[in-house]
C-alpha cells in the first residue's frame, strides 16, 4: 500500500519545505511507501475562480488512479478529533487499497467532480487556514494518527 499526499502549490514558503521534509520523514517510519507530491497551480487572477478550479481539478484528476481511495481535506468535511481520525485512517488502511491519496485542494476549493470522487472528506478545523498551514496541519495529523495506532507517547489525551 502506498500513501500519497497531493497539494497545490501557488507560492513557496521556506518554512513549509522544512515542515514537509520533517513530517515526510516521520510518516515514513510507519509507511515506507509515502510520498508528498506538489501540483503546480496555474496562474490566474483571483477574479477567475471558476477557471482556476477547473484547471486545478484537471491537474488533480490526471494524477489520480481509478482505484485510489481519495481523502479530501475540505473545510466542509467531516470534523474529527485526532483519536477519531486515527481510527478512521486505520479503517481505510484495513480496506487495503492500492493507494490512499490525501488532497489539499486549491484556494477556491475543488470541482464537483473531485468532491464526488472523494470517498472521505475531512475538515482540518472549523477555522480556515491558508494552504501552507493546512498542509503542515494535515501532515502532522497523519503522523499523529499513526503514532496513536502504534501506542507511541506522542498524543496526550
Amino acid at each position: 500500500m502506498k500513501i500519497v499526499f497531493f497539494y497545490l502549490e501557488t507560492s513557496k514558503e521556506e518554512w513549509l519545505a522544512g515542515a514537509i521534509e520533517v513530517y515526510e520523514g516521520k510518516i515514513k517510519r510507519f509507511v515506507s511507501d509515502f510520498e508528498v507530491i506538489k501540483i503546480k497551480s496555474p496562474r490566474s487572477s483571483r477574479d477567475n475562480q471558476d477557471y482556476k478550479i477547473k484547471e486545478e481539478s484537471k491537474l488533480i484528476l490526471s494524477k489520480l488512479n481509478p482505484q485510489d481511495f481519495l481523502i479530501l481535506c475540505d473545510e466542509k468535511g467531516k470534523e474529527l478529533n485526532s483519536l477519531q481520525f486515527s481510527t478512521e485512517l486505520q479503517r481505510v488502511v484495513s480496506r487495503n487499497p492500492k493507494r490512499i491519496v490525501f488532497l489539499i485542494g486549491g484556494a477556491f476549493g475543488v470541482s464537483a467532480e473531485i468532491q464526488l470522487r472523494a470517498q472521505l472528506k475531512l475538515s482540518l478545523s472549523k477555522l480556515v487556514f491558508n494552504h501552507h498551514i493546512a498542509i503542515a496541519v494535515a501532515l502532522e495529523q497523519i503522523y499523529r494518527a499513526f503514532a496513536i495506532q502504534k501506542g507511541l507517547p506522542y498524543h496526550n489525551e
